[in-house]
């Protein structure tokens, strides 16, 4: 494990990447999670393998018994 530096732009917060753990490239686009104290930055996954890992997080019996009535749609009432 390695120890960086954060430093502070205006109001954001940077951190300092180590050359040897840095993204092959500069101008693209990562996502970034907080779980619990740790920060989670990767690179933003355009594929459907994300969806899939997304949803694997689910329960088995997640919405088992429906979404329920949700009062329908207001663009379908006068």
């Amino acid at each position: 494990m390695q120890v960086t530096k954060l430093f502070k732009d205006g109001n954001s917060q940077l951190v300092r990447i180590p050359s040897d753990m840095a993204f092959d490239r500069n101008d693209m686009e990562v996502e970034i999670e907080r779980v619990g104290d740790e920060l989670r930055i990767r690179p933003v996954s355009r594929y459907l393998n994300r969806v899939i890992e997304k949803f694997s997080a689910f329960s088995e019996d997640f919405m088992a018994e429906g979404r329920g009535d949700n009062g329908g749609n207001d663009r379908d009432r006068p």
